[in-house]
């Protein structure tokens, strides 16, 4: 991996936060195809806190049957996956453990305490989404998790076997090259 570029990310100024905060915004808001609200003027903790509000609104009516909810996952993974996998080429990501020190960098700058380890086990020990997300908005937004992760190694597989947002003390998952799962090529993940 590029040293240099991975330093420059880790101190990364607040005015690059918020743009990478809207540029993810903008791909998120392309996968529900609704249009975003308006960041202009907006601090990076205010995108945070619109970002939070709408992505929860877009999936709770996509879990309400407004919208098309496979479709929307598939989307949500895709964009995701566009984005990792294009600071996966830019950084000279390779492997598992790699995707895990980009992972934790680009985590924080949603206020998500994300630690991975090279043999892909995950632990979130806060997430400012939990406070927000249902389990079943949780669900759904994992797509992303999914997408970026899978894009900044150049593939693989997530599974969450315990969520926040479910009441659990840390979100904890696994990544993995390989599908984690019998289903090869779906994402799968354990539900109550």
């Amino acid at each position: 991996m590029r040293a240099r570029l991975l330093r420059l990310l880790a101190k990364l100024p607040v005015s690059a936060r918020r743009l990478a905060l809207a540029r993810l915004f903008r791909s998120t808001a392309a996968a529900f195809q609704h249009e975003m609200v308006s960041l202009r003027g907006l601090s990076r903790e205010q995108c945070l806190r619109e970002y939070a509000r709408f992505t929860a609104e877009r999936a709770e009516a996509a879990l309400r049957g407004e919208d098309d909810l496979a479709r929307i996952e598939a989307r949500l993974y895709r964009n995701a996956y566009r984005l990792g996998r294009g600071l996966g080429r830019l950084l000279g990501i390779r492997g598992i453990a790699d995707a895990m020190t980009v992972g934790r960098l680009l985590y924080d700058l949603l206020d998500i305490d994300f630690e991975g380890s090279a043999g892909g086990e995950i632990t979130i020990s806060r997430c400012y989404f939990s406070a927000v997300y249902s389990p079943e908005v949780c669900g759904v937004m994992s797509a992303m998790d999914h997408g970026l992760l899978a894009g900044l190694a150049g593939g693989g597989d997530l599974v969450f076997v315990q969520r926040l947002s479910e009441g659990a003390p840390c979100c904890r998952a696994r990544f993995a090259l390989a599908p984690c799962s019998a289903a090869a090529g779906r994402r799968q993940e354990q539900r109550p």
